[in-house]
This record gives structure tokens, C-alpha cells and sequence, in this order.
């Protein structure tokens, strides 16, 4: 192998003339040392429904397992992870491996078009394929090295950006977040529709602000309607991964930028699902 191909990400070395396999040798390295377990999308129908929070919660969830854990914001023009986990002003540095994701305080790495921007409300404002080629980068560009979990926050709905993730990615499972209106779930029939096109597996169905518990009396109240998950999740033959509840709590967390300091037994319960779902489909 000559000098100029030391670093050819094929296990042979070059196959053809040096310098003509169509490798880029200052981009040979990139992502070379990732090692990720699992791939796991979150996506959801329509906007409004908590994905992002319910990103937020799986991934705090896991790394307070002990699990080594990143998210992608694939969000590009809607992007909120950093805001969620209190990452402002963040002065990104790069190996010859990559971007180096910034970490939040329980270690969970994270890559986000915010970091890019002059600031941290400036519009994305880029047609599909721009949108594409970015969740692209951050996939092959950045220096995540060992995980166990990336968690993939998808904008909502099934454009460029879903289909880009979901045809490239090496996506272990899908995570579909809802509420009990019934136009979420109509929306959410589609989604489900287009992974199963796609012969790529659904984790499950998780059914967001579902209820919220009263301060002074402790009744449960179904505020934005009568909970439909189980029946959804049922007809569609997928799992019914759990409830969360609309929780003033988490929504002044996530405001503040403190979700990892948010625990609740539902959240618990909806990851312990994910990942009771996730290793039957490995084993299967």
C-alpha cells in the first residue's frame, strides 16, 4: 500500500490505483473508531407531541443505567436537544476522527445543527437534500467512538430527513411517540405504514402526555383526551411501550435545561420496554 493510502478504511488496503478508489484522504479517518451498539430513531407523526422531551427522557433514562449513550439531533430546522440538556455557548473542537460531540453532566455526547449557528435562534432555512446531507455529517462525521445506544431525534412526519436516516442508518429499532388526540393518531397510522414499507423494525408506541395528575387532589385527568395508545398499538401489531404523563415538572426541566435531573417510574418502565422489545428483535 503506498504512503498516500495509509489510511484507506478498507480492510484489504486499495483495490485499485492508488489514490483512485474514490476515498478522500483527509476524510479516510473520519468516524473510524465509532463503535455503536444501537441505533435507535425516534420519530413521531406530526409536531406538538413531546419527541424531543421523549428523546430527551430515553436517553437520560439509559445513561443513568450506566449505558453509554449519544443523540443525534436530526431536527435540522426545528433542532432542541441542546436547549433541553442546558448545552449554550458551546465551542465545538475537532480530532482527526471527527467532530467531537460536546457531553452533558451525565455524560450523554450529543451533535446538533445549534452548535453550528451564531445563534441559538437562527433559522435553518435549506431545502431537502441540504437537510439530508447534514444528518449525514453528524452520522459519518462525528468522533463518537463507543456507544451503546445513539438516539436518533427525527423531525416529525415522513420527508427527506426520516427517509434519509431510515435508508441509511444502520437503524436498529423505531420508537414512535404519540398523544391520545385523535389526529395524532391518524398521523401516526402513516409513520408506522412507512417503516413497515421500509422493513425496518418498530420498537413500539409510546403514548405521550397522557394523562396529568392534579396537585390538590391527586385525580388523574385525561386533558387532551381519552387514551388511545394501547388500542393503536394493538390493531397496528406493534408494542405498547408505555405512558408518560404531562408533567409541569419536566416541562420547567426542559425549559431550564435540567431534563437529566427529571426521574419518574414511567419513564423507567418505558425504557426497560424499549430495551426488553429491543434484545427479543436481536435474538429473533
Amino acid at each position: 500500500m503506498s504512503d498516500q493510502c495509509k489510511t484507506c478504511p478498507s480492510a484489504n488496503g486499495c483495490t485499485t490505483e492508488p489514490g483512485k478508489c474514490g476515498v478522500d484522504p483527509e476524510k479516510a479517518l473520519l468516524g473510524s473508531l465509532n463503535r455503536i451498539e444501537n441505533v435507535l430513531v425516534v420519530m413521531s407523526g406530526k409536531g406538538g407531541v413531546g419527541k424531543s422531551s421523549v428523546t430527551g427522557l430515553i436517553a437520560s433514562t439509559l445513561a443513568k443505567q450506566g449505558k453509554r449513550v449519544g443523540i443525534l439531533d436530526a431536527d435540522i430546522t426545528g433542532p432542541s436537544q441542546p436547549k433541553v440538556f442546558g448545552l449554550k455557548n458551546v465551542e465545538l473542537k475537532a480530532s482527526e476522527y471527527g467532530i467531537i460531540p460536546p457531553i452533558t453532566k451525565l455524560g450523554i455526547k450529543i451533535i446538533s445543527i445549534n452548535f453550528f449557528l451564531p445563534n441559538e435562534d437562527d433559522p435553518v432555512i435549506w431545502r431537502g437534500p441540504l437537510l439530508a446531507g447534514a444528518v449525514n455529517q453528524f452520522w459519518g462525521e462525528t468522533d463518537w467512538r463507543d456507544l451503546d445506544y445513539l438516539i436518533v431525534d427525527l423531525p416529525p412526519g415522513t420527508g427527506d430527513v426520516p427517509l434519509t436516516v431510515l435508508q441509511s442508518l444502520p437503524v436498529t429499532g423505531i420508537v414512535i411517540v404519540s398523544s391520545p388526540q385523535d389526529l395524532a393518531f391518524m398521523v401516526v397510522k402513516k409513520t408506522i405504514k412507512m417503516t413497515q414499507k421500509l422493513s425496518i423494525p418498530i420498537l413500539g408506541l409510546v403514548e405521550n402526555m397522557s394523562f396529568a395528575i392534579c396537585n390538590h387532589c391527586g385525580e388523574k385527568l385525561e386533558i387532551f383526551g381519552k387514551s388511545q395508545g394501547e388500542v393503536i398499538a394493538r390493531d397496528s401489531g406493534i408494542e405498547f411501550l408505555g405512558k408518560l404523563p404531562w408533567d409541569a415538572e419536566l416541562n420547567n426541566l426542559v425549559d431550564q435545561g435540567r431534563i437529566e435531573e427529571y426521574d419518574s417510574p414511567a419513564a423507567h418502565e418505558m425504557v426497560e420496554n424499549i430495551i426488553r422489545v429491543l434484545d427479543s428483535s436481536i435474538k429473533n
